[in-house]
């Protein structure tokens, strides 16, 4: 409650309330992480991340305008 960040990043600074939230922020700075993408090995914390990057690989738009009808 205090805004007490005792877990610091000792490459930019940055400061965490969660030693996870550390790790997960010292895994992206490296460039490794729990997803990662096979086509071009990007890394993300998150699989819904990556989820949508791939779809930039494959131009896939899965969701319709219900207005217009058009694919985003």
């Amino acid at each position: 409650h205090g805004g007490e960040r005792p877990y610091g990043c000792h490459e930019c600074g940055k400061s965490f309330l969660l030693s996870s939230d550390l790790a997960g922020h010292r895994r992206i700075r490296s460039g490794e992480g729990p997803c990662e993408c096979p086509l071009c090995r990007k890394s993300f914390r998150l699989s819904c991340h990556l989820m949508r990057h791939r779809r930039g690989h494959t131009r896939e738009r899965p969701y319709e305008c219900p207005e217009c009808g058009r694919s985003v």
